[in-house]
């Protein structure tokens, strides 16, 4: 018999509502329901799709005056999960923090927060067996993630020893009408480098990650430049071959497919039924690869809706301290999302 945790996802946005329909896929876990605190328009989506809802006591009678019926109060929803996952806006989930930690329930953050929130930050292919058993983690951000699942396969195959990143960051997501830059390219930081080389050394700290980031006005995608120094001398081959036998990571040839731009890689999302075209996986560009003795370059497109949902999953397996190994983990994931499966096709 197969014990099922309940989890509760605190928070309704970009991510929290792709966490929550992975985790109706997923028949080791169970959709306790979700935190919202506003009856917007996500509320009436969540509440039509069956979804429980939770609310502030004191917020109760403005969601039932627009005709959406909570389930229970916040402390309800804290006393009945298992987990948490909490998908609050960034900052959010720190302050989050005392609560669950007063009703003794572990959860999971985003990458959003300071890595202090969580007793480790987590990316799968790096550092899963490290994850098992924690009470509190931090799934790093999307372009920490996508980074990660490529330095993270290389160093198990060959060792990375130094990598250098170059992030050409979305300005906002399709809903966030307030952000830009709307007619410029904006540094990221204006420190000595971005953040995402930072936050991936907490994850693999024994390689020097350095990294700069601009903001691009556009909302489809992430583009990164990967430049890695590796331990040993290694073929094209070698490292296309290491790659492919991850399905999170997926090499596009845009000769063969045209798919050479973050629109058309969409647009086949779409046209694929892919749930909110979303693309969970790395997309390589095969014939950005570039490798000279030790030297690894490429070029990869990240969907910044999507890419750390997986990885969100196989948290709630480490926290639940479910005892199978990291490899089955991932396979259930992969092939309860769908992942891998483009493929065939791309």
């Amino acid at each position: 018999m197969v014990k099922v945790f309940k989890v509760g996802v605190n928070g309704y946005g970009t991510i929290g509502k792709r966490v929550a329909d992975a985790i109706v896929k997923n028949p080791r876990f169970q959709l306790l329901g979700i935190v919202k605190y506003t009856p917007d328009y996500s509320s009436r989506i969540a509440f039509k799709k069956g979804i429980n809802i939770y609310v502030p006591a004191e917020k109760w009678s403005d969601f039932e005056s627009q005709g959406i019926k909570p389930k229970g109060t916040i402390q309800e929803f804290l006393e009945e999960s298992s987990i948490i996952v909490d998908a609050s806006p960034n900052g959010k989930g720190a302050a989050n923090l005392p609560m669950y930690k007063a009703a003794g329930k572990p959860a999971i953050f985003q990458g959003g927060e300071k890595p202090e929130v969580a007793e480790l930050s987590f990316s799968a292919y790096c550092n899963y067996d490290d994850a098992v058993g924690r009470k509190y983690l931090r799934v790093v951000s999307c372009n920490t993630t996508g980074i990660l699942r490529i330095l993270c396969v290389l160093h198990r195959e060959f060792t990375v020893k130094r990598a250098k990143v170059l992030v050409i960051r979305r300005g906002a997501d399709p809903k966030e009408d307030a952000r830009g830059p709307i007619n410029s390219i904006k540094l990221e930081s204006i420190g000595d480098v971005s953040h995402h080389g930072k936050d991936a050394m907490l994850v693999l700290p024994d390689v020097k990650i350095i990294s700069q980031a601009v903001v691009v006005p556009t909302t489809l995608m992430h583009v990164q430049y990967l430049d890695i120094d590796l331990g040993q001398p290694v073929t094209k081959s070698q490292v296309i071959e290491a790659l492919s036998r991850y399905a999170r990571i997926l090499l596009v040839d845009p000769g063969k497919t045209g798919l050479d731009s973050t629109s058309k890689l969409t647009e086949a999302a779409r046209d694929l039924l892919r749930g909110r075209n979303d693309i969970y996986e790395n997309i390589v560009f095969e014939n950005t690869v570039i490798v000279s003795e030790n030297n690894v370059s490429l070029l990869q497109a990240i969907h910044q809706e999507s890419i750390v949902v997986p990885e969100n999953v196989d948290a709630l397996y480490a926290v639940a301290n479910i005892k199978i190994p990291f490899e089955k983990v991932v396979e259930e994931t992969d092939r309860l999302l769908g992942i891998g499966g483009l493929k065939d096709v791309f």
